[in-house]
């Protein structure tokens, strides 16, 4: 029988962190860049643009830095210490409420 020291790999945490991130920056980015020009194309109001384009800009933010978190997460498991989730946490919040106030605009105002 392995010991846990032998199974548990210090780098598929940050690698799997990684991939969860890298898959909320990507839906964030294209759903609110395709809800940004459907929006924009039927005449909706400008709330709900800006809206879902605050949430395609955020999805793009978060893609970007997806790198540097990775490199942090990376430090902190090996040095042993907490991580600071920071900005990218605030980032993917604000995208998701821009997906919210944008779909409530449309839900509000289409009849």
């Amino acid at each position: 029988m392995a010991s846990e020291e032998e199974v548990w790999d210090r780098g598929l945490q940050s690698e799997r962190t990684r991939l969860a991130w890298v898959r909320t920056a990507v839906a964030l980015a294209t759903g609110g860049l395709g809800a940004t020009g459907l929006s924009a194309r039927h005449g909706l109001p400008a709330l709900a643009v800006a809206a879902f384009a605050l949430a395609a800009l955020c999805g793009g933010v978060l893609l970007i830095r997806t790198r540097v978190r990775f490199r942090r997460v990376q430090a902190a498991l090996h040095g042993g210490r907490p991580l600071d989730p920071g900005l990218d946490v605030v980032l993917a919040w604000l995208g998701v409420l821009g997906v919210v106030a944008g779909a409530l605009t449309f839900v509000f105002t289409v009849r």
